[in-house]
């Protein structure tokens, strides 16, 4: 059985896709302090890059070169959360019941995550492409610093971007489907049904630790200076399938009310 703490570092640290979909029973040793290292580990076809590609445009998905661009895009989004969740179980403590019931959320959320990257990859495999062929960004891991607890942590992971990706894969979802590539459509509804338990265990444990204040009022103060809540909603807002992972109307009601200068989500669906 292997240590919590080295199958996290093996994933964080390793430097290819093996590392990363590392899977193996766990051993929850006492916590050993970690220092987050400045980015993940990764050979020189999975490097961060600093080039910015244009997300296709629906109305282009039917492209096979665009699609696998899409694709391409999501598993890095994959990627980058399992480095996350790895690095969450690397750096918070669990010397209480709490603590630890926590982390083992969090690693069941990191399985998910694997099993969407697996998907991802195989899928642009089919279309002639690899992991790898377009630029990786690392937008998502340079906020991992400033998650200093727990509750920040899942403010930012599953209230936001794993919340913004209940309408982002269930609309593209819709695209591809509409498009006749069932496969793909198949894909992204695997990707929504996970991501609404995500979801819902980032809320359990925010509902949880939120003391006397509301929800809303609460992930806002965990939320890091200058993310807004606007990124938790994705390209085609359904404040249903919010309401069902949330279970909290006035959380969502607050979401779907919620307006500021934030423009990904706004742009045209075409």
């Amino acid at each position: 059985m292997t240590s919590y703490h080295d199958f996290s570092r093996q994933i964080l640290e390793g430097q290819n896709l093996d590392d990363k979909l590392l899977s193996t029973p766990l051993d929850w040793e006492d916590h050993k302090n970690f220092s987050l290292p400045a980015r993940p580990g990764r050979c020189d076809r999975l490097r961060f890059s600093d080039k910015v590609q244009k997300f296709p445009r629906a109305s282009s998905l039917s492209q096979t070169d665009k699609k696998a661009m899409a694709l391409h895009s999501f598993a890095n989004h994959e990627l980058l959360a399992i480095e996350m969740m790895a690095a969450a179980l690397l750096i918070y403590p669990h010397q209480s019941d709490d603590q630890l019931r926590f982390k083992k959320g969090v690693l069941t959320s990191l399985k998910d995550e694997q099993k969407h990257l697996r998907l991802y990859i195989g899928r642009i495999e089919e279309l002639g492409y690899q992991f790898g062929d377009f630029p990786l960004n690392d937008y998502f891991w340079r906020q991992m610093p400033k998650l200093e607890t727990p509750a920040q942590y899942a403010a930012v992971m599953a209230l936001t971007f794993e919340a913004a990706n209940l309408d982002f894969a269930g609309y593209y979802a819709d695209v591809f489907r509409s498009s006749g590539d069932l496969r793909t459509a198949a894909l992204m509804d695997v990707v929504l049904e996970d991501e609404i338990s995500h979801v819902a265990l980032g809320a359990n444990w925010m509902k949880k630790w939120r003391g006397d204040k509301g929800l809303w009022e609460y992930y806002r103060e965990c939320l890091p200076h200058p993310m807004t809540p606007a990124r938790a909603r994705g390209i085609y807002y359904r404040p249903e399938v919010h309401q069902a992972a949330m279970s909290d109307e006035s959380f969502v009601q607050s979401l779907s009310s919620y307006e500021d200068d934030f423009l990904i989500t706004k742009r045209a669906r075409a």
